[in-house]
């Protein structure tokens, strides 16, 4: 598992090691600050637990103010800098060096302001995805973006990686939803972008930060879209006699105009898993299921449904069964939020994050399960199928070497084969370390130049969240 290098850690940095703690905590107050070494174990990996480093030091904040002394100290003696948030990277995004600094968002949690006449919600970036939801439910509103990890995920680490979600299809992305943010630079100045407003003037700088995975700054506060409560909302539930038909359905659903809230689809293999944690009620004859939910009045689900399960019948879809009622709804999707901890349960996993047209979803399908089944390994396919955005749990044991390059491997070909069909290696998780490598076979180097280039305008020094996103040798080059 070495084919993921770190750079190795600056000797000037490493030799200062207790000058730059005595220096953080002239800058933050004692409780905001950890340099013990048991302590610091752990912020040393993310979700993507295969790589781990211990850092240097770790800041917990809880002001703009003391993100940006901090940013401005490590600035001036050229320390890098890890911004992190729950830790919920999925791509190794969070992953720090010995010789950096984590500043984690987790403490800065307060929802600052709830402005319905705009309808829109202020919040600092440690405050978790689904509590804006859970803000604002009573009063109609909730937060669009859900990712699976919501309830401990925070909104500056889904800005840092454009998180989605299974209601993505018609709400779009953490960017459709994202108005502004505060963010500390580099050197410690602080700057806002956007605002209230559904637009805001000049260039698109909030486009750029968003995604950006906490290479032009440290988001510390931002503005989010609020949305109306719909009248009501119904999942239902297709099985069918093979992964590739569901997908032929879900491009012919998304083919024929009809845009339902979601569309999650799951393997046979993730059925079982999903069914014996959740017992959600999900049909065990069959080979692939999708949860199609679709909302509105009465008369519009039932209009939308109708036109559904006839493409689906054309596709000789084996079970329909529509929820009757908000509890069999929430077990429904309590099946499908918990796929990635129901997994974990039965063996260790690589989460893949590949999208591709739908188009090409039948043709990956079939190629990714002749890619693991070539590896000797087991794969449990589930994902937002509506936008093509694929998670393939590639199964291992984490414990044998051989298993795990295995895995790495199989990972790298899926990847590789989502870009040839036309989709990108990333769809919300990120590119992190994970995919940083297989960069140069989506971008050419030129563009991967002016993508560093960007980059640098904002991180001169390129301190921030180093080796991360670019090929390490082109990262290297660039940071001199």
């Amino acid at each position: 598992m070495d084919k993921i290098r770190f750079l190795e850690p600056r000797a000037d940095i490493v030799a200062r090691r207790e000058e730059i703690r005595t220096g953080l905590a002239n800058v933050v107050p004692a409780d905001c600050l950890v340099t013990d070494e048991r302590e610091l174990v752990p912020f040393e990996t993310d979700a993507f637990t295969a790589y781990r480093r211990v850092p240097l030091a770790v800041v917990l904040p809880e002001t703009t103010e003391q993100v940006a002394a901090v940013m401005k100290y490590c600035t001036d003696n050229g320390v890098p800098v890890v911004p992190r948030g729950a830790g919920t990277s999925l791509a190794g995004g969070a992953i720090p060096q010995e010789d950096a600094v984590v500043i984690g968002v987790s403490r800065m949690s307060c929802i600052l302001e709830v402005d319905y006449e705009n309808r829109t919600a202020r919040v600092q970036a440690g405050v978790t995805n689904l509590r804006i939801s859970d803000e604002v439910s009573a009063d109609g509103f909730f937060y669009a973006p859900d990712p699976s990890s919501q309830l401990a995920c925070t909104i500056g680490g889904n800005i840092g990686m454009n998180s989605g979600g299974a209601h993505c299809l018609k709400y779009g992305v953490t960017t459709n939803n994202l108005l502004g943010v505060t963010m500390v630079l580099q050197d410690g100045t602080v700057i806002e972008l956007g605002g209230k407003a559904l637009d805001a003037e000049g260039y698109d700088l909030l486009g750029l930060v968003c995604g950006s995975e906490g290479q032009l700054g440290i988001v510390t506060e931002a503005t989010v879209r609020l949305i109306a409560k719909p009248e009501g909302a119904r999942p239902v539930l297709f099985g069918f006699d093979s992964s590739e038909v569901a997908g032929a359905c879900v491009a012919d659903i998304i083919g024929a105009g009809i845009i339902p809230v979601a569309i999650e689809f799951m393997d046979k293999p993730a059925i079982d898993i999903c069914e014996a944690f959740a017992h959600a009620g999900y049909p065990m004859d069959v080979e692939a299921l999708l949860i199609v939910e679709v909302e509105g009045s009465e008369d519009e689900m039932d209009a939308m449904l109708s036109r559904i399960i006839a493409i689906a019948r054309k596709h000789n879809v084996k079970r329909v069964r529509e929820s009757q009622s908000a509890i069999e709804a929430a077990q429904i999707w309590k099946g499908r939020k918990s796929a990635f901890g129901a997994t974990g349960r039965v063996a260790d996993y690589i989460c893949m994050d590949g999208t591709v047209p739908l188009g090409q979803l039948s043709h990956v399908l079939r190629e990714t399960a002749n890619i693991v089944e070539k590896y000797g390994l087991r794969v449990a396919n589930v994902f937002h199928a509506g936008d093509g955005n694929m998670h393939p749990l590639i199964l291992y044991n984490v414990n044998d070497p051989e298993e795990a390059e295995k895995a790495e491997a199989a990972g790298a070909e899926i990847l590789k084969l989502c870009v040839d069909a036309g989709g990108c290696l990333t769809g919300e998780h990120g590119v992190g370390i994970e995919k940083r490598d297989l960069m140069l076979h989506q971008f050419t180097e030129t563009d991967l130049n002016q993508q560093m280039a960007v980059r640098a305008a904002f991180d001169p020094g390129w301190l921030l969240n180093p080796s991360k996103v670019f090929p390490l040798d082109l990262d290297m080059r660039k940071a001199g």
